[in-house]
């Protein structure tokens, strides 16, 4: 069954791909589905760190199920409506104010790549494998996710594996800046366990004035949202998580954080 699934545990939320008979490849439904599912856990409170990963040990994310093609994007209307509802899966990460990660194994292609350059840092194992085949289809590849590509891996090489639709490793990924760590296969659960688990201990604030921070700073200069910036840097020194974070340091304990 094609479905996304939300799961928690202790402070962490994930949101699990799946599709595994199709190398988690998302049907139109899941992409329309993708950024409720995703607000779910901003909004739960509890919750301070996101991973999006997919379901068993092929695949993170291999793009869409292209068997629905011919019924989901054969006239004008339908085209429209599903480029809407993947342009809007592919924002939903970078809107949450929450860090997210996206863990990946195994095969990453054309939406898949989207939706992890979406999080704010991708960890992958040494066997991924990326591409984005969409001149292979015949179709185009989205502003939104072009954009964001751009951001990270710079123009040339986004020309570079767009015009190929050639397959890269995780350790040309690294190489490309695509994604932030690329570990063997055996540690990457540890690995990314270890990351959230950190990321979690982080005061809520902190975490939620850098991500605003760093998607305004993303903008031309003159669309910033200098405001909004001060605000939330603003929002960290009056809160009772500074005092906490001040007085753990000098009583040298681990600060214990609430989010306000």
């Amino acid at each position: 069954m094609a479905e996304l699934i939300i799961e928690r545990s202790a402070s962490i939320g994930r949101l699990l791909i799946s599709n595994p008979d199709k190398y988690n490849a998302m049907t139109l439904d899941m992409w329309e589905n993708f950024p409720a599912m995703l607000a779910a856990l901003e909004q739960d409170s509890s919750v301070r760190a996101i991973c999006i990963e997919g379901d068993g040990a092929k695949a993170f994310l291999s793009g869409s199920d292209i068997s629905q093609f011919k019924a989901e994007r054969s006239d004008s209307s339908a085209q429209a409506r599903y480029n809407a509802a993947v342009d809007q899966a592919m924002l939903a990460p970078i809107r949450c104010s929450k860090p997210v990660l996206a863990k990946i194994r195994g095969i990453c292609m054309g939406g898949g790549v989207g939706i992890a350059a979406a999080c704010d840092i991708r960890i992958c194992a040494d066997n991924a494998r990326f591409r984005i085949p969409v001149a292979r289809l015949g179709i185009g590849y989205g502003v939104t996710p072009l954009q964001r590509l751009i951001s990270l891996i710079g123009e040339q090489n986004a020309c570079d594996v767009l015009f190929s639709a050639r397959i890269f490793d995780g350790a040309e990924a690294r190489a490309l800046g695509f994604v932030a760590h690329c570990v063997e296969l055996s540690r990457l659960d540890e690995f990314c366990e270890e990351w959230l688990s950190q990321v979690s201990e982080n005061a809520p604030l902190s975490l939620k004035s850098i991500k605003r921070s760093m998607a305004e700073l993303r903008k031309e200069k003159q669309d910033r949202d200098h405001a909004a910036m001060e605000n939330g840097i603003a929002a960290c020194f009056s809160s009772k998580d500074y005092k906490e974070g001040v007085a753990a340091f000098a009583e040298k304990r681990k600060p214990i954080f609430t989010g306000s």
